[in-house]
């Protein structure tokens, strides 16, 4: 089996998600409060003694069908991102924000750490796995809530294709649950900053430093 990294940052339900999952993969290793989510992910590759290695966000339930015991078949996947799909518990989406990652260490460690979206940066391989792997269970308070959804947001617009639009539509207009005004508040103020800075490689990666994304919070609260 390929290591299994948890990844947390000062979220509330770290301890708990990270009992649960040690419960049933006593093995499993933890990153935690490393400043900036490409570092975080560069830190989890150092402490993986295998190859590849798995990684497990802190607000991810992980599924009871779930058993990271997917083998690569071959050594042409050894330079592959592998990106399991993730149920959204706000407005019912499942693909890959969220889900389970298994990621070639080497090419983790060289990654380009200004990059907006990390899992596409690491290699030019991208594989989609069909299997659900967890709930992404990001709608915890307000702010995590509002931060989790502006950052996938703000993604999806630099996409802009069909399958991005149709998405970011139902972040934008589609929320249930527990704070579900945060998340729609979240989407559409992610999506008007990708839109304006699409052509911004700057402006875009300051959506992965937390310190940044506090204080577009408080400015929006202020706002209202």
């Amino acid at each position: 089996m390929y290591d299994i990294i948890f990844i947390s940052y000062n979220e509330v339900y770290a301890e708990e998600n990270f009992a649960k999952l040690k419960e049933r993969f006593p093995l499993v290793k933890r990153v935690s409060n490393v400043q900036g989510i490409h570092n975080a992910h560069i830190a989890a590759a150092k402490r993986s003694f295998t190859k590849m290695f798995w990684v497990v966000d802190a607000d991810a339930i992980i599924l009871d069908s779930f058993d990271f015991k997917y083998q690569i078949p071959g050594d042409w996947e050894l330079e592959t991102v592998h990106v399991w799909r993730s149920r959204n518990p706000v407005n019912n989406l499942e693909y890959g924000y969220g889900g389970v990652k298994l990621l070639p260490k080497k090419l983790t460690l060289a990654m380009d750490t200004s990059s907006i979206d990390m899992t596409t940066n690491i290699s030019k391989n991208f594989k989609v796995m069909d299997e659900v792997s967890n709930i992404t269970a990001f709608n915890t308070d307000e702010y995590s809530t509002w931060r989790s959804a502006f950052r996938e947001c703000a993604k999806l617009a630099v996409i802009a294709d069909t399958e991005a639009n149709e998405r970011l539509d139902i972040w934008c207009n589609v929320a249930q649950g527990d704070y579900a005004e945060f998340a729609i508040k979240g989407a559409c103020a992610g999506r008007s900053y990708g839109e304006k800075n699409a052509s911004n490689p700057e402006a875009l990666s300051k959506i992965n430093d937390f310190t940044w994304l506090q204080d577009q919070w408080q400015a929006e609260k202020f706002q209202q």
